[in-house]
């Protein structure tokens, strides 16, 4: 039946495209059109009310909406596409990667829908820009590289956008932590402990930095930072989002997060979250969370605690050549609290891996302390990891600030 959907799709769409003035139809009045063309071309076939709609849809998605992205989009259980040309399309369920036997018509047909994805988003993709970072209206996150930059043709990566905010109890049903954990992090976020999320790639750490904002208080004011708008901030009223903007055909008009991040110093934050730090903008968090604004959260790259404080004196110099590194790391120190390091383990599940605090710079070394270490347990296998984040027994040193907010030390 496959075979035979996909030809009524294209006959349908041909025959649309021939003979009815789209220009002069709104969406309804096409999708009514378009409904009774394919009930005339299923007369006498034994089909479902259920195929009828769907069918109707990919006709419908194909001439106003994105075509086939827009059906792969609609399954909840997707939560990445990677397209690699018209004719290579996989999807991540589950932790794990499928191909599709899906393909897009032409690369023509995919062209044009990136082109009203980016259009709808108010950027520029083409060949001067051949590389764009954008999102669809439902917050999903789109980058899109052009040939002749993509060999094999347009590449689009979705990262699929939650319905719903990710929240602490979610993370500890999943097993990413338990309600021990959850009541510490709850503690350090609301006495505004400095705190960075690092973690590889997948690991889930724009997900971890939206169910920690769950525990800022609902009367500060939150300014974020993005490349791409993803974080679902609930509760907080006095929210202000920010996004950057690449340059303009002429080369001009680009905003950086190196600038929102000066722009919301002047905003009178209470807390500054940046979705992730990558560049010579590490230079400008670092002194923000220096300068009074506590209780700012981040996110990065890397493979552990220690290679986090690494990619960070990388980025701060890039941003300051002249900055001995004695100093870059000194700053570090006195910025950063705590980093929670995620990780994607061999059976695709998401664990929080550690928690350590941030110590004091000595003979220029910036020293951790370790709080809490994921350790696998007799049950684990190769196919499946078993295990918990454990106490380390290390207590936390740096305890001024909640003492400052009154709490007790009990972590």
């Amino acid at each position: 039946m496959k075979i035979e959907v996909n030809q009524i799709v294209d006959e349908a769409k041909k025959y649309i495209l021939d003979n009815l003035a789209l220009a002069k139809l709104d969406d309804e009045e096409l999708e009514d059109k378009i409904e009774g063309i394919v009930a005339q071309m299923l007369e006498g076939q034994p089909v479902s009310v259920a195929e009828k709609v769907d069918i109707t849809e990919r006709i419908f998605s194909s001439i106003r909406g994105f075509g086939l992205l827009d059906v792969i989009m609609k399954d909840d259980d997707i939560t990445e596409v990677m397209i690699n040309g018209p004719e290579e399309i996989f999807i991540e369920k589950s932790g794990r990667l499928h191909r599709l036997q899906d393909r897009f018509e032409s690369e023509r047909q995919l062209e044009d829908i990136i082109q009203r994805i980016v259009g709808l988003a108010g950027r520029e993709v083409n060949q001067a820009n051949p590389i764009v970072d954008t999102r669809l209206s439902d917050g999903s996150r789109v980058n899109v590289v052009l040939p002749p930059i993509a060999l094999k043709g347009p590449t689009v990566t979705i990262r699929k956008f939650s319905k719903q905010p990710m929240t602490i109890g979610q993370l500890i049903q999943y097993g990413s932590i338990d309600e021990e954990v959850a009541k510490v992090l709850e503690l350090l976020v609301k006495a505004k402990y400095n705190i960075i999320v690092s973690g590889g790639t997948g690991s889930g750490k724009t997900t971890f930095l939206n169910a920690l904002s769950n525990f800022i208080p609902k009367d500060e004011r939150v300014i974020t930072i993005e490349d791409s708008a993803e974080l679902q901030i609930a509760g907080v009223e006095n929210l202000v989002a920010l996004e950057t903007r690449n340059a303009n055909t002429t080369g001009s008009g680009a905003v950086t997060i190196q600038d929102l991040i000066k722009s919301a110093l002047r905003m009178r934050p209470e807390r500054i979250i940046v979705g992730e730090v990558r560049g010579a903008e590490a230079l400008d968090m670092l002194q923000a969370m220096n300068t009074g604004h506590d209780g700012s959260l981040s996110t990065g790259h890397a493979n552990s605690t220690g290679d986090m404080l690494s990619r960070l004196e990388t980025m701060v110099l890039r941003g300051a050549d002249n900055l001995p590194l004695a100093a870059v790391r000194q700053q570090i120190a006195s910025a950063v609290d705590i980093i929670i390091q995620l990780s994607r383990l061999r059976d695709k599940s998401r664990k929080t891996m550690e928690i350590t605090e941030v110590l004091e710079c000595e003979n220029n070394q910036i020293k951790l302390n370790p709080l809490y270490k994921f350790e696998e347990d007799e049950n684990t296998t190769f196919e499946k990891v078993s295990g918990k984040l454990l106490r380390t027994g290390n207590p936390l040193k740096n305890d001024y600030k909640l003492k400052l907010m009154g709490y007790q030390n009990n972590i």
